[in-house]
């Protein structure tokens, strides 16, 4: 373990309180200040309400979706040995995203419904990665064939999204957040059942550290250290499926959280999964709950300048444009190093 390793885990761990602090004093209702006094204890009935029923478990539930996709990406990449095997390519979240779209197109599930949502978004989300097992020949899968048919899984699940909107375009202002990953709306019900499941799950994941460690390494290497390699693989795949579906029932789909928040996390804090892991947990509810609050920042900006009352730009929308910039810096920066 690099020594610098605990430091950087406590300034992740410090700057969480700050990055929540800054989505309760972005909403538009109330600034910092009023939002501040009710934190102490004080302020008016109405700054109470919007603070603690509204804002509250807005962040909280946006803190831990972010957490749980962080690490489902970083369990999904070390047990599949493919730095791009994140949710979102590996049809976890297209198929949890088609899990709670088809529920609610049904009417067995809705927004407001967060726990139909989760058991919808578990279902599909098992079904996509179920799909991908089954196509790459489940543990004798290589990480490139992998990639390949994680990309033709999801866009297939995409497809069939699109599919259930047309069928029922009636549903498409209630599943639009599923669909661009959003916050908004999160409440105390949503938070007192995302919560336990995202610290049931993390803590299996996080168990998983010395099988991933062995995986990461090559199957024949973690076989000949005595690890059962498909029992360890299907393990950590089925706890990356759980914070997803966790994750995609309470936010919606997060572009590029799960994919990018791990490669972040090795690169800071090195390949040892006993911090990586936590680490990645930490980032993944930096960058959600930063992306929240800046969404809510932007929102409001936005509609002063329109002069607009009813303007709300999705979380979903800054990571995706964040990630797709990120990404493209990536692999341009790969290129030129290979030349």
């Amino acid at each position: 373990m690099n020594r610098r390793t605990p430091l950087l885990l406590t300034l992740l761990v410090l700057l969480t309180p700050v990055v929540a602090y800054a989505g309760l004093v972005a909403g538009r209702a109330l600034g910092p200040a009023e939002a501040w006094e009710v934190l102490r204890g004080g302020g008016e009935p109405l700054a109470r309400h919007v603070v603690l029923r509204l804002r509250l478990p807005r962040t909280l539930v946006a803190l831990v979706a972010g957490a749980s996709l962080g690490l489902a990406g970083a369990v999904l990449q070390s047990a599949l040995r493919n730095p791009l095997a994140g949710p979102e390519v590996t049809g976890v979240t297209p198929g949890a995203v088609l899990g709670a779209v088809a529920a609610a197109g049904l009417g067995l599930a809705g927004w407001e419904s967060p726990a139909a949502v989760v058991i919808a978004a578990c279902v599909g989300g098992f079904t996509g990665a179920g799909l991908l097992w089954l196509l790459t020949g489940g543990e004798r899968a290589d990480p490139v064939r992998t990639a390949v048919h994680g990309v033709l899984v999801s866009a297939a699940l995409s497809g069939l999204t699109a599919m259930v909107l047309l069928v029922a375009p009636g549903e498409l202002g209630s599943v639009v957040q599923w669909l661009i990953g959003s916050a908004e709306g999160r409440v105390w019900e949503h938070w007192s059942l995302l919560w336990p499941w995202a610290a049931f799950w993390s803590l299996l994941a996080f168990g998983l550290a010395a099988p991933l460690t062995l995986l990461r390494c090559g199957d024949d290497q973690a076989a000949a250290a005595g690890l059962r390699t498909g029992r360890a693989r299907a393990g950590a795949l089925v706890c990356a499926v759980a914070l997803t579906a966790g994750a995609v029932s309470a936010v919606g789909a997060l572009g590029f959280v799960g994919l990018l928040v791990p490669h972040l996390a090795f690169a800071l804090l090195g390949a040892d999964l006993r911090t990586a892991l936590p680490g990645a947990a930490l980032l993944g509810a930096l960058v959600v709950g930063g992306a929240d609050a800046a969404s809510q920042w932007l929102s409001r900006a936005l509609a002063l300048a329109l002069e607009t009352d009813r303007l709300s730009v999705p979380t979903g929308a800054l990571t995706t444009c964040a990630g797709a910039v990120l990404l493209l810096a990536a692999v341009r920066r790969a290129t030129e190093e290979k030349t």
